[in-house]
């Protein structure tokens, strides 16, 4: 069948090349100015006078057809391929046209100088023009059939397209001048209450956002192409949710940016929907300058480089031109991809990679000897919540006293910035990870007090794809059949993207002047429930049907809802709509070594409430809660 389709198709262009061809238009046009003519005359006077009226009058007849073809010519009209051509293509047509019956009247005129031959010539010219324009018309009607004939016979996939407006009509317009999209455009839906009824190339608009449900199903719809580009966040949020109700594929055209961005055709941009469509926010404006003024031309020193976020932090930085970037990571395999992808975008300014861990102080006294760093991300730390209950030293050895040696460096090099990525775990910490994350704070915070380093801490919530994140667990429980696993249907979460969050980090360290906790702007909480759902539907599945999602208890130090801000600090704005300043607790450096000196001692004993105890003293915030064992496993 394939194969007879192909041979069709063929066929089909072979016809098209040979009879539509500009070199056969012409002919065209010169035989429709005599046909012209001829018929004019025909109706003017009587049957038996007008071969020999047609004949006397041939040379006019003849200046007529060759000033049409010139107009033609010089308006490239045989240059157009007019299987495919647009309203601005007719348009340059009818001006051609225009064009090429003024001088013909007029000669017509000056030879002949008659009423009677002028209402003829005049009469003539106009029933020219309008018939060829209509044999370009009949081209573009004759390859629109046939291919919508042979994207029919492709058993193809039936399409409801959402928004009736200028990007719908350029789908429409795509999908019928190529007949390898294998779509039949069954119908519209669109909110615009002016437009309802109204017919777009042949396909009706049948309803608004609220009837897509209804329609995919009395329709047998396959497929939904939401063509919305310059709608709000909001509005495509809640079209998506209503997509997915139904058992459709949903694909989405990307925002007006973004297209604009990609500069490439509409058909090819239009993509599945993610969750990221679901979660987006409004895009973030930088202040370039800022950030470029102290990044340009400084080395910069990124640790956790090939990290989620550390890695983004790297892919953006190098956009700002810095003297020499140096990636630190304890794990060669991220780093090393890293390094590669970044060679290859930019081959003279190739970034250092130092493979080092944030616990072996010698190490680091090195690198920043080597290096001396203007500026320091420090992003490495262990992140995983549940493996930090079991492992409580850990978290100490390496995020307590990680930043601790980094910070020492950082003052005695006389770092310019020090920037440590905090969480919005450790705002009322119920579990060792976040708390050691409001120690380190602690550490930057106290660091700031007698060093010319500006120390500050930029403190943000869940990030989608992270490593670790719910996003790719989920993804792969899905891809085995599941079931998909939530702790809690209550549970809510902050997120935002890896280069939201990266980007942001860059724009706050800008207002850096030292002791800040800058507090990102996370948007509203989603339910982990929600989310779970979102990811089934939008993999083309049904929640309850072909995927269950379980709940199987909080796990050790989770709670239900994250915080961004402590109760005892305060909160003030920044230049920046989505950037704020949490104020710190002032600590004296006395009170942070007898702390620091505990928890190492605690760390060294590998006793695990011991060191919870000691972790308690040191962030009175911290909140010690017994859990119950859980079924499995699930991140959130």
């Amino acid at each position: 069948m394939k194969k007879a389709i192909y041979g069709d198709e063929i066929n089909y262009k072979r016809k098209v090349g040979s009879i539509f061809r500009n070199r056969n238009l012409l002919v065209l046009d010169v035989l429709i100015v005599f046909v012209s003519y001829f018929m004019t005359t025909l109706l003017i006077h009587n049957i038996y006078d007008t071969m020999e009226i047609f004949l006397q009058n041939i040379i006019a007849v003849g200046f007529a057809a060759a000033v049409f073809i010139a107009a033609l010519f010089a308006f490239n009209m045989y240059r157009i391929m007019w299987v495919f051509a647009g309203t601005r293509d007719y348009g340059k047509l009818g001006i051609a046209c225009a064009v090429a019956c003024i001088p013909s009247i007029a000669f017509n005129e000056m030879f002949y100088r008659t009423f009677f031959f002028f209402k003829l010539s005049f009469f003539a010219v106009v029933i020219a023009s309008m018939l060829i324009i209509a044999l370009r018309m009949i081209v573009r009607a004759i390859h629109t059939m046939y291919s919508a004939r042979m994207t029919a016979d492709k058993n193809s996939k039936r399409l409801m397209i959402v928004g009736a407006g200028t990007s719908a009509a350029l789908i429409l317009r795509d999908i019928a001048s190529n007949i390898h999209l294998n779509y039949t455009v069954v119908c519209f839906a669109d909110d615009d209450e002016n437009k309802k009824n109204a017919i777009v190339n042949g396909v009706r608009v049948m309803g608004t956002r609220y009837d897509i449900v209804r329609l995919a199903k009395e329709l047998e719809i396959d497929e939904i192409m939401i063509a919305m580009p310059s709608a709000t966040l909001e509005d495509r949020k809640q079209i998506i949710e209503i997509c997915n109700e139904t058992d459709c594929t949903v694909k989405i055209m990307p925002s007006m940016d973004q297209m604009l961005h990609d500069g490439t055709d509409v058909i090819s941009q239009i993509r599945k929907v993610n969750i990221e469509d679901l979660l987006a926010r409004e895009p973030i404006k930088l202040d370039n300058a800022e950030i470029g003024g102290y990044i340009r031309n400084k080395r910069v020193l990124v640790t956790g480089g090939g990290g989620s976020i550390g890695s983004e932090l790297c892919r953006q930085i190098m956009n700002f031109k810095p003297k020499i970037l140096i990636v630190l990571d304890i794990y060669e395999n991220n780093a090393y991809d890293l390094q590669m992808e970044l060679n290859r975008k930019y081959p003279l300014n190739k970034p250092e990679v130092v493979i080092a861990s944030v616990r072996d102080m010698d190490r680091l006294e090195d690198i920043f000897e080597k290096y001396d760093p203007h500026i320091v991300f420090h992003t490495a730390a262990h992140k995983h919540v549940p493996l930090m209950e079991d492992s409580p030293g850990e978290a100490i050895k390496n995020n307590v006293f990680g930043t601790y040696n980094l910070v020492r460096c950082a003052d005695k090099y006389d770092t310019k910035k020090f920037i440590m990525i905090s969480t919005d775990k450790a705002v009322n910490p119920t579990n060792v990870m976040g708390a050691t994350k409001r120690i380190c704070e602690m550490v930057v915070q106290t660091a700031q007090h007698n060093s010319k380093t500006e120390f500050v801490c930029v403190r943000f919530g869940n990030v989608l794809g992270s490593n670790g994140s719910v996003i790719p667990l989920f993804k792969k429980q899905i891809e085995n059949g599941g079931p998909v696993t939530v702790t809690d249907k209550r549970i809510t979460r902050f997120f935002m993207t890896i280069p939201e969050a990266s980007q942001l980090v860059l724009q706050a360290a800008s207002y850096a002047k030292g002791g800040e906790i800058f507090v990102l702007d996370m948007g509203k909480p989603v339910r982990i429930y929600d989310l779970a759902k979102n990811l089934i539907r939008l993999s083309g599945l049904r929640v309850g049907e072909d995927i269950d999602i379980v709940e199987v208890g909080l796990r050790p130090g989770e709670k239900l809802y994250e915080e961004l801000l402590m109760d005892e600090e305060g909160l003030t704005n920044t230049s920046h709509n989505k950037i704020f300043i949490g104020k710190p607790i002032n600590i004296e450096k006395s009170q942070l070594d007898a702390m620091l000196d505990k928890l190492r001692k605690a760390a060294e004993s590998d006793n695990n409430e011991l060191i919870k105890d000691a972790v308690a003293e040191a962030v009175p915030t911290y909140v010690r809660k017994k859990q119950e064992p859980v079924k499995e496993m699930a991140p959130a």
